[in-house]
Parts: structure tokens; sequence; C-alpha cells
């Protein structure tokens, strides 16, 4: 699949989604090390056939780390429900994301993604790199997402497996 070009310079605000996340009980924030472990075992867990979690990781030895978490408190502590990073396989590609499936539809999705682009724009990017989208519309609608012409193999081109 081709990858999809956002314009960092023009994204819609961030505060918005974080006060809409904020009003379900939701927080999206940065992980601190500590958590590094507990973060990507979310993942392993729910994305298991997938390569994320070793992307995941490297985001957290990144400074500042290239990965945001979304959480809600419970009466066990924090459950976490989705995850999005940059920087995790190559410079100024976003990626990996993922959201548990049964928290999916409430805008935490959207949420991670504007964060992430926001901090991608903070580091000095003007342009961001979404590697492989599956949601090709999902983005297109948040952060005006298009299409690069002849980009399918792009990074991932006779990766390990």
């Amino acid at each position: 699949m081709p990858d999809m070009l956002v314009k960092l310079f023009s994204l819609p605000p961030l505060q918005p989604e974080l006060d809409r996340m904020s009003a379900i009980g939701v927080t999206i924030r940065r992980p601190i090390g500590p958590e590094n472990y507990a973060v990507i075992e979310w993942i392993k867990k729910y994305f298991p056939s997938s390569l994320w979690a070793s992307e995941a990781e490297n985001a957290f030895f990144n400074s500042p780390k290239t990965i945001y978490i979304a959480l809600r408190e419970n009466e066990n502590g924090s459950e976490m429900l989705g995850f999005a990073c940059w920087d995790a396989t190559v410079r100024n590609f976003f990626g990996p994301t993922g959201v548990k499936e049964s928290e999916r539809g409430k805008g935490i999705g959207k949420a991670l993604l504007l964060a992430c682009l926001h901090g991608m724009h903070e580091e000095g990017y003007a342009y961001g790199i979404i590697g492989s989208p599956g949601p090709v519309d999902f983005y297109k609608k948040c952060c005006g997402g298009v299409m690069i012409e002849d980009s399918g193999q792009s990074v991932y081109k006779g990766m390990l497996r």
C-alpha cells in the first residue's frame, strides 16, 4: 500500500481532542520509562500478529519519547486503551498505532494521531509520512493525509519477518 503525506503546519488543533478525551475519562500522554514493558506487553497482547511491539519499543529509546498512550483510570489503576508512535521505524514516519477493539469509535485513535503529528511538528518536521496506512479515509478526514504515488514498498521492502 502506498504511504501518505501530511502537512504538519496545517493540522487541526490538538486541545479540543484532548478535552473530548478528558470528558470520557481518557488521558492521552507520553509514557515514562518504567512503563516500557507494560506498554510493549499490552501491544503484544492486543496486536499479536504484528511487528508493532518492536517498533513501539524503539519509540521509547528516542529523546523525547516518540510514543503516546491512551489510558483510563479504574478501580485497578490505569487501563491502557491504545498507543501511537512516530520515528519508530524511520525518521519522519507516523506509526504504528492501535486502539483496543472495544474502545474504537470513541475518538481515541484520532486523539493519539493528532498528539503524535503535533509532536512531530514540534520536533521541526514540516511534513509527516504515514507508512502503509490501513484506514486511508480516516487519515484523510482527521489530518488531511494524501497518498504518495509510487511509494508502495517504501521502507518495509525486504524486511525480515
